[in-house]
């Protein structure tokens, strides 16, 4: 199965809120899906110019991105998604922005949020960029 999400030639300017609103659910359903199932496969949601920030540290390139992902020390995780904003850039591509929850082995649950760029290339999307948080607050 190829994770890639396919799109019909089309433009993003070309859609209204609620369409937008749903390519937005649909991405994240697939990404948390992947993630949580089979990290390796994510390699093909990013591309060599994709970059990551994650917890502080810049990881550049598809590679390099899904090899940090791999080596997060957890054996299982759970994502549990709270809302899903997501807006149409001047550019042409799509911000979508994440908060929920998430559960790895028998840790306690713990709050993130996490920002896609995603950009289309031929009729698939691609997420350029992505940016990642733990809610965590520190006294």
């Amino acid at each position: 199965k190829q994770l890639r999400m396919r799109t019909h030639l089309f433009s993003f300017e070309d859609m209204d809120q609620v369409q937008i609103s749903q390519i937005g659910q649909q991405f994240v359903q697939s990404y948390y899906q992947t993630f949580d199932t089979n990290r390796a496969a994510l390699v093909q949601l990013y591309r060599p110019d994709s970059q990551l920030y994650f917890e502080g540290s810049h990881i550049l390139g598809a590679t390099a991105i899904v090899e940090k992902l791999m080596t997060l020390t957890f054996r299982t995780i759970q994502h549990a998604i709270t809302t899903v904003d997501s807006q149409l850039t001047v550019d042409g591509g799509l911000v979508v922005f994440v908060v929920g929850q998430l559960k790895t082995d028998e840790d306690q649950i713990l709050g993130f949020s996490q920002t896609f760029y995603v950009k289309q290339f031929g009729n698939s999307l691609f997420v350029m960029n992505d940016l990642f948080r733990l809610s965590l607050h520190h006294q």
